[in-house]
């Protein structure tokens, strides 16, 4: 387990950080850290093989040791900014956005630096900015408020975000340092005024007998084109691209030949009630692609309903959706509300939108830039897919009234019974979590912690199975918190009716533990998913009352 320190600038004391948890408070045991006169840390990069996590905040990143950087805007450029009229207290700092590994020891880090993003390397062995800056263009937000997502794929990063100034031209891309830019078309029909929120890589290649590429998944809202109100309409996507996309040779040059995005469903069908913003995804990755589970918090864009939903969705029901949906095109005619129609013509061959596999191989099609124009041309006129990607249980697996959800994480945990269940960890903007357990299809909330002393939003939650902590980062500082609080649970009943499959009863000790530092074996171990609580010993189960 690695010991760190960290100075507290302000205090002139030592802060002793394990990586497990830090005894801050005797009940919690939840650390706060934070800088004087540094805010928004709002950007968390956990690196579970040097047992560390790096903090971005505003002009500064952190490792959580005695190690920080600071990369402060010039006067230059703050003076350009403030001439656009953006605000030099707020605006025109840098929000660091982007912290990606690139290797054992290298992140790559992007801020929005007064409104003129730029990028650099950040050496691990002694915590410097090499100093040689890029363009940030594409790459990381110009406004610190503005969305965006990264994820870093071998050496590439993959990224959705603004790439001018105003905000209006948003753009999914990959930086190669080996090949030239590919980006998405500025065209409403491949994205219309999109919050990214997520993005991440699902490594199908090596486990599919069709010799099918990897593929990097997007998540975000956008602005319907499919249908027109009186208002915006908008909709929660997922959009796919390929791994080994080189672009088209005249068609499509330095533009995806496979993007496709799709609608994701997150509704009551019974009340006809649709959560249409999603806030954030996590990807529970299993062992086979096949495994991988997509979860997502949701609300409504009619924010007086005051209710959030947890959406669970298969990976192959996504792939069924890329691989075999129909598509859709823009309609020739009015009717009525609708502005894009199923296409139902003749689709072109090799599949627009699909990813190079062993079928195109065999037709020396070895490369996108080998796919022919017809089928590029298709793809980039029918960039949607008519098929949602509906969730498990075609509905939702968790719905909270008057809770607003902001991030989500997901870890698999083994009970004492041997079954493996989902935990859901989800952070709110009232600085709450809430810790819920999918049982037999249903979802319980087994506890409610306020994370954050000050109420404010959560905007980033990142777990680590292997110190099972949690580390949410927010304007005024990072916490970190243990995924269970068995000890507050005083008695045997409320420990077993807790239903929390970290924690079980010690008949031994006579106490509320977690099962993976439990001392005693598991027969002395009492434990019940579906609250049953007769196995507690007779007269010793008094219920206490439970404080969050």
């Amino acid at each position: 387990m690695l010991k760190r320190f960290v100075k507290l600038r302000g205090t002139g004391a030592w802060l002793r950080i394990i990586f497990g948890f830090v005894i801050a408070n005797n009940l919690f045991h939840i650390t706060n850290f934070s800088e004087p006169d540094i805010f928004n840390y709002s950007t968390l990069l956990l690196s579970e093989k040097k047992d560390a996590l790096y903090v971005g905040a505003r002009e500064a990143i952190f490792e959580l040791s005695k190690k920080n950087v600071q990369w402060t805007v010039a006067q230059h450029p703050m003076m350009m900014c403030t001439l656009k009229g953006k605000s030099k207290e707020r605006d025109c700092l840098n929000y660091i956005r982007v912290l990606q590994v690139v290797d054992d020891e290298r992140l790559y880090v992007c801020g929005t630096h007064a409104f003129q993003p730029q990028c650099d390397y950040l050496n691990l062995a002694d915590f410097s900015l090499d100093g040689r800056p890029e363009d940030g263009r594409g790459k990381c937000s110009f406004d610190p408020s503005q969305s965006f997502t990264t994820v870093m794929v071998d050496g590439e990063l993959y990224s959705g975000t603004a790439y001018n100034f105003l905000g209006s031209e948003p753009i999914i891309s990959r930086y190669s340092p080996s090949q030239s830019l590919l980006r998405t078309e500025y065209s409403t029909s491949w994205l219309n005024e999109p919050s990214f929120v997520f993005a991440d890589v699902i490594r199908e290649g090596t486990n599919r007998v069709d010799g099918d590429d990897d593929k990097i998944y997007y998540f975000f809202t956008e602005v319907s084109v499919e249908y027109e109100f009186f208002g915006k309409l908008l909709i929660p996507r997922v959009a796919r691209v390929c791994k080994g996309d080189l672009g088209g040779q005249r068609t499509l040059q330095k533009k995806w030949t496979s993007f496709l995005k799709a609608k994701l469903v997150c509704s009551m069908p019974e009340l006809n009630f649709v959560f249409n913003v999603v806030h954030d995804v996590f990807i529970l990755k299993g062992a086979d692609w096949r495994d991988t589970v997509i979860y997502g918090v949701f609300t409504s864009q009619w924010g007086n309903v005051g209710l959030s939903a947890v959406c669970a969705y298969n990976m192959t029901a996504v792939e069924e959706v890329f691989s075999k949906g129909k598509y859709m095109q823009k309609a020739t005619v009015e009717q009525s509300h609708t502005k894009w129609v199923r296409y139902n013509g003749i689709t072109p061959s090799p599949r627009p939108g699909a990813c190079i596999n062993n079928l195109m191989r065999q037709q020396n099609i070895s490369s996108s830039l080998h796919l022919p124009d017809k089928t590029l041309q298709f793809v980039k006129d029918h960039p949607l897919l008519e098929d949602p990607v509906l969730p498990i249980g075609n509905g939702p697996r968790l719905i909270t009234k008057d809770v607003n959800y902001t991030q989500i994480v997901v870890e698999r945990v083994r009970a004492l019974d041997q079954n493996i269940y989902d935990v859901i960890f989800t952070g709110t903007d009232k600085g709450v979590l809430h810790k819920s357990v999918v049982f037999e299809g249903e979802v319980h909330i087994v506890e409610e912690i306020q994370l954050l002393k000050n109420s404010e939003s959560i905007k980033n939650l990142l777990l680590s199975s292997e110190t099972r902590s949690l580390y949410a980062g927010s304007d005024s500082g990072v916490v970190q918190s243990p995924t269970a609080f068995c000890g507050r649970y005083l008695s045997c009943d409320d420990c077993v009716l807790a239903r929390d499959p970290y924690c079980a009863w010690d008949l031994h000790t006579a106490a509320c533990v977690n099962i993976f530092d439990a001392p005693s074996k598991p027969n002395g171990l009492i434990q019940s998913l579906n609250g049953d609580a007769d196995k507690c010993p007779s007269g010793k189960g008094s219920t206490c009352s439970r404080t969050t």
